[in-house]
């Protein structure tokens, strides 16, 4: 359709008229998403036309078509100054039903309310998807955003998740996702003012129906239960993203402090559970795992204390099957082989954070991860165990991945540096040992429990024929002047020399000796000054 003829009509069109045009529109560019740079004017003004249909009473099924053509221009953030006014985003917040302050007493006391009638929900779905969009694509807009408060429309409608529609609540999360990704100032307005971590915090709960048993204590996942359905899963994974926002680089107090360990016994809870499908299940696995790296380290001893379920003795009553369900996350990630550094290191990160503050973590996970050893005559990153694959991991060409990945080994071992080389050989480990200053030896600066490590007999008997560098007993090698005879040593010393020579002639390499006072020289310089010492010294 020609833009022009559409802005022509839509001035002189009916209601119902306005709705036919933009749904013939819609329908031509549902799955347009690279608009033409020559009509960027008319789209402009055909966002100012639509915003002013719908600042007029119009019926639902106007405001959803009208909604639907906003949408499709949103995606092209060159003409969305028309939407990103005062004027634009109350129009859409108010579609949206993200109410004031005002609006919510009135909303909490009205049931009628709480229950949107079809043609009206399906208003509220366009409204959120188009301020999504329009966050998104244009900063003006986030600042609108702030300026008007949305943040507290946003907090409202949390408030009453439990009414929500699917569509309703995954665009309510995208957008508060969105809008505190995007606007760091505006985390500190929702942590503070709305209290959006422990409204995000009671959305968890709903959506995944945690039972608590205990003050940090959910009840135990049934084994043969459903999966999660997947709509729930999508609401879930948006609420952890900007949980996720809400907590980065915020230690809080005393009173955060309840608040985070109520939110690791969500994840706790998230952790033990399945989805529909695997890929589903590891992607929400992975954003509790992002969230999980943004508690404070000493919340994380309410993974594993969990009094009713109880516990394993030898690891003092601590229950680790998340713990377990963390390790066999992070063997799928490595045994993906792409996308370490946003797959991997964050598991790797929390793993070794957990094993540094807690003693019965690191226990735990050295047991499944470093047995004692007893392949000595393997080279550590050869093999399918999980070692093997993590030491392979130190030599990774991603700087941020290798460094993970020797860490971790490294707090598993008590940062002991004479206790990693036993299972990893120096080679692999040179580069982290370098990094920490620690290539002479030694052992890093957290102090851990003074148990020792038990070796095994194979591992006594061969320790003094290991290869410190490679990490593993390696086989004679046969010597090559063996069968030879003396004139046959003294053919390929004489070409040895001979190629050197000509390397030396042709600036290859450069012969070097020492001068007296310590320093490296060409041979033939230190050679001159040679004769002199000599006749020196004799003068004496």
């Amino acid at each position: 359709m020609d833009l022009g003829n559409i802005l022509t009509q839509l001035e002189i069109a009916n209601e119902e008229e306005i709705c036919e045009l933009l749904k013939q529109y819609n329908e031509e560019n549902s799955h347009t998403f690279a608009f033409d740079q020559k009509e960027e004017t008319l789209r402009s003004k055909l966002c100012r036309s639509v915003l002013t249909v719908l600042g007029r009473q119009v019926q639902p099924i106007c405001k959803k078509t009208c909604l639907e053509t906003l949408r499709i221009l949103s995606r092209d953030k060159r003409v969305l100054a028309p939407v990103a006014t005062r004027e634009g985003i109350t129009i859409l917040g108010g579609m949206a039903k993200l109410c004031t302050e005002e609006e919510v007493g009135d909303k909490e006391d009205s049931k009628e309310a709480a229950v949107l009638m079809e043609a009206e929900r399906l208003v509220v779905v366009e409204a959120l998807k188009c301020l999504c969009n329009v966050v998104y694509n244009s900063p003006a807009a986030q600042q609108v955003c702030v300026d008007v408060q949305l943040a507290h429309g946003l907090c409202a409608s949390l408030r009453t998740s439990h009414t929500w529609h699917h569509e309703v609540g995954l665009f309510t999360l995208r957008l508060l996702f969105l809008l505190s990704a995007l606007r760091p100032d505006v985390r500190g307005v929702l942590r503070k003012e709305h209290d959006g971590v422990r409204l995000l915090s009671e959305v968890l709960e709903h959506i995944l129906d945690v039972q608590w048993v205990g003050t940090y204590e959910t009840t135990c996942p049934d084994p043969q239960a459903l999966p999660v359905p997947a709509e729930d899963n999508e609401r879930v994974m948006e609420a952890l993203k900007a949980m996720f926002n809400l907590t980065l680089s915020y230690n809080g107090d005393e009173e955060d402090d309840h608040q985070f360990r109520i939110i690791a016994a969500i994840l706790r809870h998230l952790l033990m559970l399945k989805t529909e499908t695997e890929e589903k299940t590891e992607e929400a696995h992975s954003h509790a795992v992002n969230l999980l790296n943004n508690l404070p380290v000493s919340c994380l001893d309410v993974l594993i204390d969990v009094p009713v379920q109880g516990g394993q003795e030898k690891y003092d009553g601590k229950n680790m099957d998340v713990i377990q369900a963390l390790l066999d996350f992070m063997e799928k990630r490595i045994n993906k082989g792409s996308n370490y550094k946003e797959g991997l290191t964050p598991v790797l990160s929390l793993l070794t954070e957990g094993s540094r503050h807690h003693r019965e973590i690191r226990r735990y996970i050295k047991a499944q991860v470093l047995p004692p050893r007893k392949d000595v005559k393997i080279r550590p990153e050869i093999g399918t165990t999980i070692k093997n694959k993590l030491v392979r991991l130190m030599t990774h060409v991603d700087l941020g991945v290798k460094q993970a990945a020797a860490e971790f080994l490294f707090v598993l071992c008590k940062e002991r540096v004479d206790n990693l080389l036993k299972y990893t050989g120096y080679g692999n480990a040179a580069g982290l040992l370098v990094y920490r200053g620690l290539h002479e030896g030694g052992r890093g600066d957290t102090q851990y429990s003074d148990d020792e490590d038990s070796d095994t007999e194979e591992y006594k008997c061969a320790k003094p024929f290991i290869n410190p560098i490679t990490g593993h007993v390696e086989e004679p090698m046969p010597n090559p002047m063996e069968e030879m005879t003396e004139e046959q040593k003294e053919y390929e010393a004489q070409k040895l020399i001979n190629m050197l020579d000509k390397l030396s002639r042709q600036n290859v390499i450069r012969p070097m000796g020492v001068r007296p006072d310590g320093t490296l020289a060409p041979l033939e310089e230190t050679l001159c000054d040679a004769p002199e010492e000599i006749s020196a010294s004799d003068s004496d």
